[in-house]
């Protein structure tokens, strides 16, 4: 006889589910055992229900896929050409090219198969005569790409602009004509320490400041996601539903472009193979969270340099996921989770107060030249190294079960920690740590 699992049994209640759990603590209180804070000022419950007074919420903007990236930096244009195309042979959907300084265009995309595989750049410099022509060969060939230029996120990030803000903003003005010109990279923000509520108000401040200097078709967003598992998949969702409220008021598209990361301040020198995991569940949230597309990071970029292997790992990591994981199958999995829309609609919620804050402020080029957004980063910086230092923050390898025979100063290729540049600098930039780096420069002292 057929069964309906729906009708053949009666409804439970949120407040039946809670009296039962009540009991069964046996006089423990309900909050303190079973009720966990965040460092957003999010209270976790056990369980979520369809009585909560949520409602599922369409996130716009959500791709119905999702494409695998490599990264690839532009030092020798032929040798940057090679990589990528072996990268694409191999399963790369789209390339981040980053460079210093301008580079020899045909060369880089010699044989490029530009109808599919879509190209994103990460600049350190701001040329207009060699973008404007990047643009034109890349239109020419009917390439879809992303120049992601962020004036504002060099100045957070160095202290400096390209130029100036003058400069810098008619050079933006300049290139308003090319589609997908404008980036707001976030990931800073997250490798430095800012907790996630701060990551999407700064990202939206960060943007509205370019939006309130030009109109533009779309803003790309680069994200560095952590191992929040289900935190980072509401927080993309958040940045959609946060994007779409400030764009609206530009009367430009709601939609965004996002690009997502993995995050570098939990990764480890010592048992660095457990970066894999970690990376793997970063991969999964920017995925589930609705990413356009995501860059995964190989498991030894603290300490090796860049090599055949290493990417090869991170790029079947994302192969994995996509191939046989089916990561790919359904675009909007998160949708109507209680526990996804509730943290999505309270990170979005507790996000639009602080950005309101800021603009309060005079906006956030000005909060960054008064240095508050750096003071804010740091406090919720300092709380997170003071919950690694005591264990409370858990990174396995390195302050839980460390392997004492792993040995590791004769394998660095790199300087794997914060490194003093001394520097003139418009404001205090905002300086990326990892939560290992003490434990782990302790360990090398004493191989």
């Amino acid at each position: 006889m057929k069964k309906d699992l729906l009708t053949d049994f009666n409804p439970v209640s949120a407040k039946a589910w809670k009296q039962k759990i009540q009991v069964d603590l046996q006089g423990l209180e309900y909050n303190k055992t079973l009720v966990n804070n965040t460092l957003e000022g999010i209270h976790i419950k056990p369980f979520y229900h369809n009585d909560d007074p949520t409602t599922p919420t369409e996130i716009p903007g959500t791709p119905t896929l999702w494409n695998i990236t490599q990264n690839v930096f532009i030092d020798d244009a032929t040798i940057a050409n090679n990589i990528a195309l072996q990268a694409i042979e191999k399963g790369a959907e789209a390339i981040q090219f980053g460079a210093e300084k301008p580079f020899d265009i045909p060369s880089v995309f010699k044989n490029y198969p530009f109808n599919s595989a879509s190209i994103y750049f990460d600049f350190t410099f701001l040329d207009i005569d060699f973008t404007k022509e990047l643009s034109v060969y890349l239109t020419r060939h009917k390439a879809q790409f992303y120049l992601n230029i962020d004036p504002i996120g060099k100045l957070a990030k160095e202290g400096n602009w390209f130029k100036n803000q003058k400069e810098d903003f008619k050079a933006l003005q300049s290139l308003s004509q090319t589609k997908n010109t404008i980036s707001v990279d976030t990931t800073n923000y997250q490798n430095a320490g800012a907790n996630m509520v701060q990551q999407l108000a700064y990202a939206i401040a960060h943007a509205n400041e370019y939006l309130n200097h030009q109109t533009t078709d779309s803003i790309t967003f680069k994200i560095a996601a952590g191992t929040h598992y289900f935190f980072e998949i509401a927080k993309i969702r958040a940045l959609r539903l946060l994007y779409a409220s400030l764009a609206n008021e530009y009367n430009c598209s709601q939609t965004c472009h996002v690009i997502a990361q993995s995050s570098r301040r939990n990764k480890t020198l010592y048992d660095y193979n457990i970066n894999m995991l970690r990376s793997t569940t970063e991969a999964m949230s920017s995925v589930l969270g609705g990413a356009d597309a995501v860059c995964n990071m190989p498991y030894d970029v603290l300490y090796h340099k860049s090599n055949e292997f290493g990417e090869r790992i991170s790029r079947n990591q994302l192969l994995i996921l996509k191939a046989e994981s089916y990561f790919d199958v359904v675009n909007n999995p998160a949708d109507g989770a209680y526990y996804i829309e509730s943290v999505t609609q309270e990170l979005a919620s507790k996000a639009l107060a602080l950005f309101k804050q800021i603009e309060e402020g005079g906006g956030f080029i000005k909060q960054l030249h008064q240095a508050e957004i750096q003071k804010k980063i740091k406090e919720s910086a300092a709380k997170q190294q003071e919950l690694f230092d005591n264990g409370s923050i858990t990174l396995l390898g390195t302050n839980k079960h460390p392997n004492p025979l792993d040995l590791m100063k004769e394998n660095l290729e790199l300087f794997p920690f914060l490194k003093s540049n001394p520097r003139k600098t418009l404001i205090q930039p905002i300086i990326a740590k990892r939560l290992a780096e003490a434990i782990e420069q302790e360990r090398l002292s004493h191989e």
